[in-house]
């Protein structure tokens, strides 16, 4: 909770210059006084402010100000200059002991000051336009390196790559000094930053909110072939984020809530005692390509609100507990997703949530306040996106500043809060929709409790209205599921609280509306359900990650104009006849095949053969992804391999398979399947009969960095989950529009991949989505399940002990052929055997095979993030870009 009042008398005392005071038995001052207080300051001015504070400042203060205002490089030897200044005062080296990772540092505050000069004035540009802004909310953000991208997006790498030249360094060496930014895990939070990239590179005044974790979700080391979680220390040297100490917000937990009558007679709610915990903003700037317009990612760490040091419990000699607040304040923003399999878990990751929403919410209200409108208006100026169920305390945190401490009568609030919102859903699986007990919610947030409880009661009276008697609609709508414990369903509180509601693909948003929401478009009516498919940058998919290719492309385009209109793509089909092309098409696949074989032996050992298939499954570890499907028909394709004379191996095409993603720390399942991956590694890629005609590979520690070397690099993907279950998927597109093919099954964006590239670039297999309940029914209820009998050898193999201790792997084939295979490995095994010989059959065919890449690589123009951020501003938030001049435009990208 934003403090604004307090209920208490409260008197602040001056900062002790003195002697610390103790505590003695008995009072040694008068009851009331509170430890020093932080006191922040306003930032920024509103629109209005802001002409009138510039209007007010004497001309020579101005000509003095405007004299040695700063300006950004704007050329090699500027750049080298700012290079070298900040080696020599800011790191406080020199020539003689500037190594790669000092050069990464200067290079990047070089960059970083132009940046912030940008940022500043984008800012200015918002504050002065006083338009409606959109506000990210998002539990992830997967940035990635931020250097490679801002010198690309400004237009400044050859410029960098020159200048570093000069002075003894490579940039691809400098690039790699660069940590990723460990501020999330999955798709959620690389869509989350590809949407910030179009944002910005668009021209929307948007800011991203999310959270600053100091230890990211785990670094994932292998050994003995377990997945090991270790910290992720990726905040030892971060020049891309500015601490705002002055921008500070007291945030309540736990207490008691108090209730008044006003001089009106109205009830008045007080949420009072209990712990508070300071919130700090830390800013990050977000470049947009080709334009000055640099947008904000504003991210939460939490302190203690009372500060660090409980001075008079150390001197007591209790000196643990002299830091046991702060620590325990810290817990909040230490960790993405901490192991909920715990109780403490559980209300660590609540208690993130609502830390996270509230400091964003005090935020974005203290800036509309600044501009002076009435509440009616909050929703013409304000538009906030809910990124999946993580944020949708937003929800009731509004709510309750608008009732609690604006005084705004409820229907009135009510209306403010269901204007302003949108909620982006991302699972059809009913069991990954979150929920949270309500005596947790009681204990940690009494006060969002009884608003939760008020906001189910209007609610079910207005479905009541409209469908008198239906008893059974009250009890499936019901934002309270009466299970023991009772249960709040975030979800169904984000739909009831928000004006739109979008699914992130066509097949999913159909699901959605007629599965797990179809009584809430029964309630609301179609229209409060729309579809937005998900799309990437090709900024860094594409330009960043894979840059001859990108050149390749620019060259027959005519520009680089189709990183900002990505359907140019398709005048790429003229030349897929001209034979030049084509080759250096397959050159550029072959060394980036090259690059990634490098990597794989310089982190795993294991020596891959460039000219052999590279199958590829990089994602998240997940029974519903089904990498268990995956390492099965490897396994199968090695018995295969075993069973033939070397005569008849010679003719076999050779494939190298490989894994990458992690496994939530208290995912056991998806923990055993990794283990597999790399028992089967362990005996395939030693056993000389095989030689190179199959190795396995599992690449420790995905993240986006890594990414940028595996896609461009594959062959053929796997995007293999069971139909019905992903979402969209955004890894596909980013494979297809770096020339790779794709495995999959009719889930997600493969559905309308393969309606754009055509069926005969795309290798589909298994049951669709439509069959998927009437085979699990059949599994459990009618016992028809008989195992694939190629599954059922790899089952043997498995249990002989040749991959290692069975035992290990019990659970995953207990799984599939005891515990009625929920996501249909055995029904799909005999499909995606067969598939995959058609991949075999037609890599062979190299010329007819890059035929298929080139076309697929042409028609992804429907997949870039802008075109997503376009949809969403028209259909969901109702906001307009800024216009930027043409002369500073240009001024962004020389």
């Amino acid at each position: 909770m934003a403090t604004t009042t307090d209920k208490i008398p409260h008197r602040e005392r001056r900062p002790s210059m003195g002697a610390p005071i103790v505590d003695i038995q008995g009072a040694v001052g008068p009851a009331g006084i509170s430890r020093p207080k932080h006191k922040r300051t306003l930032t920024g001015f509103g629109a209005g402010e802001i002409k009138a504070v510039e209007a007010s400042i004497p001309e020579p203060q101005r000509e003095a100000w405007l004299k040695h205002q700063v300006s950004g490089f704007k050329d090699k030897d500027g750049f080298e200059r700012e290079v070298v200044r900040h080696v020599e005062t800011t790191l406080a080296r020199s020539l003689f002991n500037c190594d790669e990772s000092a050069a990464y540092a200067a290079c990047a505050l070089a960059l970083r000051d132009r940046l912030i000069l940008e940022w500043n004035r984008t800012q200015q540009r918002q504050t002065f336009a006083d338009s409606k802004r959109v506000y990210y909310l998002s539990l992830e953000f997967l940035m990635g390196r931020a250097l490679d991208n801002a010198m690309l997006n400004v237009g400044q790498k050859d410029l960098a790559k020159a200048g570093l030249a000069e002075l003894g360094f490579r940039i691809e060496d400098v690039i790699q000094q660069e940590h990723d930014a460990a501020l999330g895990n999955g798709g959620l939070g690389r869509l989350a930053a590809c949407f910030l990239d179009s944002l910005a590179s668009l021209n929307f005044p948007a800011w991203g909110y999310g959270l600053r974790y100091r230890y990211g979700i785990f670094k994932q080391e292998i050994i003995d072939g377990y997945q090991v979680e270790v910290p992720d220390y990726w905040l030892d040297f971060n020049p891309w984020e500015f601490p705002r100490h002055d921008v500070t917000v007291d945030i309540q937990f736990y207490g008691n809530v108090r209730k008044s009558t006003d001089e009106f007679g109205k009830t008045v709610c007080h949420w009072e005692g209990g712990e508070m915990v300071k919130a700090v903003a830390y800013d990050v700037p977000i470049p947009g390509y080709g334009t000055p317009t640099t947008n904000n990612l504003r991210l939460w760490s939490s302190k203690a609100a009372s500060g660090e040091f409980d001075f008079q419990k150390f001197n007591s000699g209790d000196y643990e507990s002299s830091v046991a607040e702060q620590q325990r304040a810290e817990t909040i923003s230490a960790v993405l997703y901490p192991n909920d399999n715990l109780d403490r878990g559980k209300e660590l990751r609540l208690k993130q949530q609502y830390f996270w929403v509230a400091a964003s919410l005090y935020d974005i209200v203290r800036r509309f306040k600044k501009t002076k409108r009435s509440w009616k208006e909050f929703p013409e100026q304000v538009a906030i996106q809910l990124n999946d169920t993580h944020p949708t305390l937003a929800i009731v945190e509004l709510q309750r500043i608008l009732i609690d401490l604006e005084g705004l009568e409820w229907d009135e609030a009510w209306n403010i809060v269901v204007n302003t919102f949108g909620y982006t859903n991302h699972t059809v699986l009913p069991e990954a929709l979150e929920k949270w007990s309500v005596p947790l919610i009681q204990h940690l947030l009494p006060r969002h409790l009884q608003i939760i409880y008020e906001i189910n009661l209007y609610f079910l009276q207005d479905v009541e209205r409209k469908f008198p008697g239906d008893r059974e609609l009250l009890r499936d709508v019901s934002i309270i599921e009466e299970s023991q414990p009772k249960m709040v369903r975030m979800a169904f509180l984000a739909i009831v609280g928000s004006h739109k509601v979008n699914g992130v693909a066509e097949l999913h948003s159909d699901l959605i509306k007629t599965t797990i929401f179809k009584d809430f478009v029964k309630i609301f009516g179609p229209d409060k359900f729309t579809n937005v498919t998900n799309g990437i940058t090709p900024r860094r998919w594409l330009h960043q990650a894979n840059p001859r290719l990108s050149e390749l492309i620019a060259s027959k385009t005519g520009d680089h104009g189709f990183l900002t209109d990505l359907t140019k793509l398709n005048q790429l089909e003229h030349y897929i006849n001209d034979k030049e092309f084509r080759k250096e098409w397959a050159e550029i696949k072959y060394a980036n095949k090259v690059r990634l074989a490098k990597h794989i032996k310089a982190t795993t050992g294991v020596t891959v053969n460039p000219s052999a298939l590279f199958d590829v499954q990089v994602k998240r570890i997940h029974e519903y992804k089904r990498q268990q499907m995956n390492i099965f028909g490897v396994i199968h394709r090695y018995l295969t391999l075993k069973a033939m004379t070397p005569e008849e191996r010679q003719k076999q095409l050779p494939r190298v398979s490989i894994f990458g993603g992690k496994a939530a720390p208290g995912y056991w399942m998806a923990k055993q399947i990794i283990h597999l991956i790399n028992s089967v590694g362990a005996v395939v890629n030693n056993d000389k009969d095989i030689g190179d005609l199959l190795k396995v590979v599992f690449l420790e520690d995905y993240n986006v960095s890594k990414a940028e070397i595996i896609i461009p690099a594959s062959d053929i993907s796997e995007h293999i989950s069971t139909a019905g279950t992903e979402a969209s998927g955004t890894s596909n597109m980013k494979f297809v529009l770096n020339g790779g093919l794709i495995i999959g099954t009719c889930d997600g964006a493969n559905i309308e991949i393969t309606r754009e590239i055509g069926e005969q670039n795309i290798f589909l297999f298994g049951h669709l989505a439509e069959e998927v309940e009437d085979l699990r029914h059949a599994h459990v209820y009618e016992k028809q399940h008989n195992i694939d009998p190629d599954l059922a050898r790899v089952f043997e193999e498995i249990e002989k002990g040749t991959f290692g201790n069975p035992q290990d792997f019990a659970g995953m084939i207990s799984a599939v052929r005891d515990h009625g295979d929920y996501y249909l490995v055995s029904d799909d095994f005999q499909s995606y055997v067969d598939t995959q010989k058609l991949v075999d059959n037609a890599y062979r065919n190299q010329e007819e095979w890059v035929t298929k890449c080139i076309e697929s690589v042409a028609r992804m123009g429907f997949f870039s993030s802008d075109r997503c951020i376009n949809e969403y501003a028209e259909e969901i938030w109702n906001i307009e870009p800024l216009k930027v001049e043409a002369d500073q435009a240009a001024a962004a990208s020389s």
